[in-house]
């Protein structure tokens, strides 16, 4: 049961994303517009520490007017590689470096509406650098325990579902 997509036009751009409009051809040979949003790639990271603590920013998102916990990301800039641009991301949002990034995963959190792709890192360790640079990305910045996360998430207050994907991994891979 595939779809096909015939045709794909943009309709509206900036630096941010492109919206596009596709003629898609369903299993049953019937068309159907379907728009799409075309984003640029997102770099995560966080730390875990010896403690087991995590690294993360409790930040407001206007759009669905909510609060929650979630990691340091940002869009990955032209020529910039995934790794380098989830250590900018991190050390801009928190005033932590971090030591070694490791690839954690890649999600696609809304594969039926747009491209985007969350290439999520993570390293054992990191030194702090001062305050952030991007402060006002979040209203506090803090080290929570690998071993509360699931809780966190199940309570909804880890609402992002690329924060949700890579916290259960890690601590998964910490915690067992």
């Amino acid at each position: 049961m595939q779809w096909t997509k015939l045709s794909e036009h943009s309709v509206y751009e900036n630096r941010w994303f492109r919206v596009n409009l596709a003629d898609v051809e369903l299993p049953d040979g019937r068309h159907l517009d379907h728009y799409l949003i075309r984003l640029r790639p997102v770099a995560v990271a966080t730390a875990v520490n010896e403690a087991d603590e995590v690294l993360m920013l409790w930040r407001h998102r206007f759009i669905t007017d909510s609060w929650g916990w979630e990691l340091a990301a940002g869009v990955v800039e032209d020529g910039e590689d995934l790794e380098t641009a989830a250590a900018r991301e991190m050390e801009e949002e928190t005033g932590w470096r971090p030591g070694p990034l490791r690839h954690l995963l890649t999600v696609e959190p809304s594969n039926g509406l747009t491209d985007a792709r969350h290439h999520l890192y993570w390293a054992e360790r990191a030194t702090y650098t001062g305050p952030p640079e991007d402060a006002f990305e979040s209203s506090r910045r803090a080290w929570i325990p690998l071993k509360e996360i699931p809780e966190m998430i199940a309570r909804g207050e880890v609402p992002a579902a690329n924060t949700a994907a890579g916290l259960l991994m890690l601590h998964h891979l910490r915690l067992g």
